[in-house]
């Protein structure tokens, strides 16, 4: 298994909590930590914006990443939504076996 790390904000804290529930309750992820809002400045269509944002920290594996991106694409109110993710090198190793039980597929 290939942990990953993903990164996502969304605009509002329903949004973040229905985004983070279906993630798991679908094995996309083990674990989406929500954190509080957070104020992010970017330069869209020629504008610098401002806004407040939920960060979403998604813990899964590279296999699960493509439901990743179409859950995030179906769920997100923006056109071009941040979807980062991070390779995960290093970590405990009965922590990164959790990720990796949890998001396995089952039938």
């Amino acid at each position: 298994m290939e942990p990953l790390l993903v990164l996502t904000n969304v605009p509002d804290r329903s949004a973040a909590e229905k985004l983070a529930r279906e993630l798991v309750e679908r094995r996309a992820a083990a674990c989406v930590n929500v954190l509080p809002a957070c104020h992010s400045i970017y330069r869209w269509r020629g504008a610098v914006e401002t806004r407040e944002e939920i960060p979403l920290l998604i813990k899964t594996s590279a296999a699960n990443y493509p439901l990743i991106e179409a859950i995030v694409r179906a769920q997100h109110p923006d056109d071009v939504p941040e979807l980062i993710a991070v390779p995960i090198t290093h970590g405990l190793p009965a922590y990164l076996d959790w990720v990796a039980k949890e998001t396995e597929k089952h039938d």
